[in-house]
């Protein structure tokens, strides 16, 4: 019983595990940033804040709500690009409860 037991946790640590690409915004246009999100549903992506000299910030951007947890919505926002500022994206934020104020339902859902 116990051998069985081990075999189980070993299986079921065994899953694949879904490693996320990184990119780094500088050297990308705003096309191809998006490009990565639609092919790939989500990805890490970095870039220079606009604020503070030497400091790179970088956050998980999606495809759509499909690739946000259950509790979360893809939202739009915005990454520097090669040949734009502002490049749209989409970005998980929390689903507002109803103690935040925010009346149920105005949700959009967004894709890239």
């Amino acid at each position: 019983m116990k051998n069985a037991l081990v075999a189980l946790l070993v299986l079921a640590s065994a899953s694949p595990a879904f490693a996320i690409s990184r990119h780094n915004t500088q050297g990308m246009a705003c096309e191809s940033i998006r490009n990565v999100l639609r092919n790939e549903g989500a990805s890490v992506l970095r870039y220079p804040s606009p604020r503070k000299t030497g400091i790179t910030l970088y956050d998980r951007y999606v495809r759509s709500d499909a690739f946000c947890d259950m509790n979360e919505y893809a939202d739009r926002a915005y990454v520097p690009a090669k040949d734009t500022p502002r490049c749209p994206v989409l970005q998980c934020k929390p689903l507002p409860t109803p103690g935040d104020g925010w009346p149920t339902g105005i949700i959009r859902h967004q894709r890239l």
